[in-house]
């Protein structure tokens, strides 16, 4: 008999799980998302044009000696003098394309783009903006096929 009603019991199992997620489980995740729990509070707001002032000029050599320190000691880099684009995405973070010259013994020299997203820990205290230990990269791409 259990057999008879197995595929009924699963089919209002089923029916219920999606109405529980779609009456009691969506309203919770829009309503925690609409509140103020994610919202950062800064004086950095992100710009949707390129940026160019002290922190992104940072953030370029910042990535660049990221890069350096990634890379094995095999390859010679030859980074561009500035950044193709930079961009602040707020509260102090910001986005960096770029340039490198790659050559490696051997082998002719490849021109890489780079993206690099990085952020700047002490926020608005320029006091440390020279120190590599101030500064988090959270990404790059564009090297890994080296």
């Amino acid at each position: 008999m259990t057999k008879k009603y197995s595929i009924f019991i699963l089919g209002f199992g089923l029916l219920g799980l999606i109405l529980f997620q779609r009456e009691v489980v969506l309203p919770f995740v829009y309503k925690v998302v609409g509140s103020d729990l994610f919202l950062v509070d800064t004086d950095d707001k992100a710009d949707m044009e390129t940026v160019v002032d002290e922190y992104t000029d940072m953030a370029f050599v910042q990535c660049n000696n990221y890069i350096k320190k990634e890379l094995s000691d095999e390859f010679s880099l030859s980074f561009s003098e500035k950044a193709l684009n930079a961009w602040s995405i707020g509260d102090h973070q910001y986005v960096i394309n770029g340039e490198v010259e790659v050559s490696k013994p051997n082998s002719e020299n490849s021109i890489k783009r780079y993206v690099c997203r990085i952020s700047y820990d002490k926020k608005t205290d320029q006091s440390g903006l020279m120190d590599s230990n101030n500064w988090s990269v959270y990404g790059l791409s564009g090297i890994e096929e080296i």
